[in-house]
């Protein structure tokens, strides 16, 4: 069984010649992540004049729900903002969060992807909105026990994104049941990783936030690198276009001159005539 350290140099492995691309791909993933909660509501409360002056930012507009208590859209409307907001801010990164780590697993698993992985998933909308939605409630449930089965509740729907990735017409409920079970013994382990990563995070601190541009690329490649051992890649099985081209190459070897659709496999040379009958 693999430690933090196998996964962090399967990592390494893996973004070596392709950290640009990482970065660029990861900074992207931190910007749209969190560029909706610049669209969240912001409450401020200050003193004019003697007088309590509720604001109310949201969408690059600014209301006063003192003002509009006597119209009885005060409750309403501040509901309809947050609500919509966080909705908002769910879906995207959802989305994002999901096409990112596609992103990740494709570089463990030795392919290159690139900007587009991050908006694959736009019509898988819904699926995606449930399931952060799903997420959100379940380890909130468990947070308001106590802090601590928040925090596991949080690593054992852990994979959930990377099953998505893999398996975007699975239900939202389905992918956090399949992460439960995947994570069965596991979440020690992943916690290990996470909290092997320390000394990054210490050093984007004193960056003001820099390091972080390779950190995130880093943790989100060894985050693939613990899925891929959970969830191997099966590997030998052709696929479709693969096949057709062994269909094909396997056509021209039966026949010598004129090329005939196969059947089935031959050994030898078979000397095939249309029209003509040999004696």
């Amino acid at each position: 069984m693999r430690c933090a350290a196998d996964f962090r140099a399967e990592a390494r492995a893996a973004l070596k010649g392709r950290w640009g691309l990482a970065i660029g791909i990861g900074f992207l993933a931190m910007v749209l992540g969190g560029f909706t909660s610049m669209g969240l509501p912001e409450i401020t409360l200050r003193f004019e004049g003697g007088d309590l002056q509720i604001a109310l930012e949201a969408l690059g507009q600014t209301l006063h729900p003192l003002d509009m208590i006597a119209g009885g859209t005060l409750l309403v409307g501040l509901g309809v903002i947050i609500v919509l907001g966080w909705l908002v801010r769910m879906l995207i990164g959802m989305i994002v969060t999901v096409g990112y780590m596609k992103f990740n697993m494709d570089l463990i698993d030795g392919e290159i992807g690139g900007v587009e992985m991050l908006f694959r998933y736009f019509r898988q909308w819904r699926t995606m909105l449930a399931a952060g939605l799903l997420q959100a409630v379940y380890i909130i449930g468990w947070t308001l026990l106590f802090i601590i089965p928040g925090i596991i509740a949080g690593y054992r729907y852990s994979m959930t994104s990377c099953i998505l990735a893999e398996n975007p017409e699975m239900g939202a409920n389905d992918a956090i049941t399949r992460s439960k079970e995947l994570m069965k013994g596991n979440k020690w382990r992943l916690f290990c990783m996470e909290i092997s990563f320390i000394g990054w995070m210490i050093l984007s601190v004193f960056t003001c936030g820099i390091g972080d541009l390779w950190l995130t690329p880093y943790r989100a490649a060894a985050h693939a690198a613990f899925y891929r051992e959970l969830v191997p890649l099966e590997k030998g099985e052709e696929t479709e276009e693969m096949q057709e081209t062994q269909t094909e190459e396997d056509g021209l070897q039966c026949g010598t001159g004129t090329v005939q659709p196969c059947t089935g496999q031959f050994k030898g040379n078979v000397s095939v005539k249309i029209g003509s009958k040999e004696e």
